[in-house]
């Protein structure tokens, strides 16, 4: 190795490292893109290239060997709402994976609105992105066709468009839904509300029609009167909950159709000066880290984050591999009712 030198005031180029170690500046890019076995360089040369790397404070270009491999190794992941839990955790996921490869995430925030979906995502494009994870606002598609006849990769997850030709990775929001509904009957309750998320999306639609179902099932008639909401947030779960709660005979059980819903139904049922599950139990689709922490430990539909994050990337890199082209048209992972505090058997019996 040559005698050490400092390079100030410019950026560390793969010469710099070269005339440190004494090598050529092809074996010192070998060795940082991870070839070293394969052009048979010696461990000991490549730790001394990977040291002097780091001591100079070496910052590989990615622009320059973007230009070179056609690829950037980045991913746009665009999500409804960085602040709900359930979301951050699965970009959390995917961030952990993309790491994992050497990728890296630009993450952006639609804030539950369809343009600005469309603008992020424009923006992704323009910075070269090799693919897109999209959870979509959820009632306007036009504009992730016009991405798919790009050829440019993209997994969409917990939210799609059944007609839509593109690789998804949902929860069996149907089921998790008719279970929920299914349990208040069989713990006696005949009158339950329904808090809903944002209307006409594929993610209300399933769980309103799991609601349906479990009524249908238990033969008990649907009081359209009892769905309220419009939005998966937390006001609109305040504002649902006051409405359930002012109508008389008041509705026994609340279905909340999110985490978020559920913990304004929750504020709104504690100025009313009522109790969970003595007088009006509850049922929380997602399941959170704080659901069993909870004064009244929270029973919940668990979808399985986590993997959907993992799932989605993995696909997402498969696609990329393989030109684009989808390995697999859409994954549905299946939820779990979690047993816990929130849900009161009453006294009467329920028709069946």
């Amino acid at each position: 190795m040559k005698g050490s030198f400092l390079v100030q005031n410019k950026q560390i180029t793969l010469d710099n490292i070269a005339d440190q170690v004494g090598v050529s500046c092809t074996t010192v890019s070998r060795v940082l893109t991870g070839q070293s076995k394969k052009y048979r360089i010696s461990d000991r040369t490549t730790e001394i290239v990977q040291q002097t790397a780091r001591e100079l404070g070496y910052v590989p270009d990615q622009l320059a060997r973007g230009l070179r491999t056609k690829r950037t190794n980045t991913m746009g992941l665009v999500i409804p709402d960085i602040s709900n839990p359930f979301f951050s955790t699965i970009a959390r996921n995917i961030e952990i994976q993309a790491r994992k490869v050497g990728n890296s995430i630009i993450l952006a925030d639609s804030q539950e609105d369809t343009q600005l979906e469309i603008e992020s995502i424009r923006l992704l494009q323009s910075r070269k992105v090799d693919g897109l994870i999209i959870c979509p606002v959820g009632e306007e598609s036009t504009h992730l066709k016009n991405i798919i006849s790009t050829g440019l990769p993209m997994v969409i997850i917990d939210r799609y468009f059944p007609k839509l030709d593109c690789t998804y990775v949902v929860s069996d929001n149907y089921q998790g839904a008719l279970e929920a509904v299914d349990y208040f009957f069989k713990m006696s309750h005949r009158s339950i509300g329904y808090i809903q998320g944002r209307v006409n999306t594929s993610v209300n639609n399933e769980r309103i029609r799991g609601y349906r179902d479990a009524h249908e099932k238990a033969g008990q008639p649907v009081d359209e009167s009892l769905i309220v909401g419009d939005s998966f947030g937390k006001r609109n779960g305040y504002i649902g909950a006051k409405i359930l709660l002012a109508k008389t005979p008041r509705p026994t059980a609340i279905f909340a159709a999110s985490n978020l819903i559920s913990l304004g139904a929750m504020t709104a049922i504690q100025e009313e000066g009522l109790s969970i599950p003595d007088d009006i139990s509850i049922i929380s689709f997602d399941e959170q880290p704080y659901s069993e922490y909870l004064a009244t430990p929270m029973t919940t539909v668990a979808q399985q984050t986590s993997e959907t994050g993992e799932i989605a990337f993995k696909l997402l890199q498969s696609q990329i591999l393989n030109d684009g082209k989808p390995t697999t048209e859409g994954i549905v992972l299946p939820t779990e009712l979690v047993f816990r505090k929130s849900v009161k058997k009453l006294n009467h019996p329920t028709s069946e």
